[in-house]
């Protein structure tokens, strides 16, 4: 079964840093776009920032200069480095992926976290 397993939340002091992982497990044949999003208490999910097929990558203007997205293909992971962090980064941090995945030629997933709690608290 094709799936996604996070890691690497917890609490974090204001200006601290965090790293999560996400890891596809499964028949991945070949990755697409890769995302994380977050969703605070109370409001709805947000992308945080993403890394297009073709190695583009995007953040939102509330990551920029702070948050760093890497994916490593050849691991079927991503990371999402969290630095300076401040109160209001706190949320549940989820990884999304598309993928082609599975038997014989696959077919198109697009699969999703389990989430990872990131708080951010003095």
């Amino acid at each position: 079964q094709v799936r996604l397993e996070e890691s690497g939340g917890g609490l974090a002091q204001p200006g601290e840093s965090l790293r999560l992982s996400c890891a596809a497990f499964g028949k991945i044949l070949s990755i697409y776009s890769t995302d994380w999003y977050r969703q605070a208490p109370g409001k709805q999910r947000e992308l945080v920032a993403a890394v297009a097929a073709n190695g583009n990558i995007n953040y939102a203007d509330f990551a920029k200069g702070r948050f760093a997205i890497r994916r490593n293909d050849a691991e079927n992971t991503i990371y999402l480095q969290l630095n300076s962090l401040k109160p209001e980064d706190t949320a549940v941090y989820y990884c999304n992926m598309s993928v082609v995945a599975g038997s014989g030629w696959g077919r198109y997933q697009e699969l999703w976290g389990q989430g990872t709690l990131v708080t951010v608290s003095s």
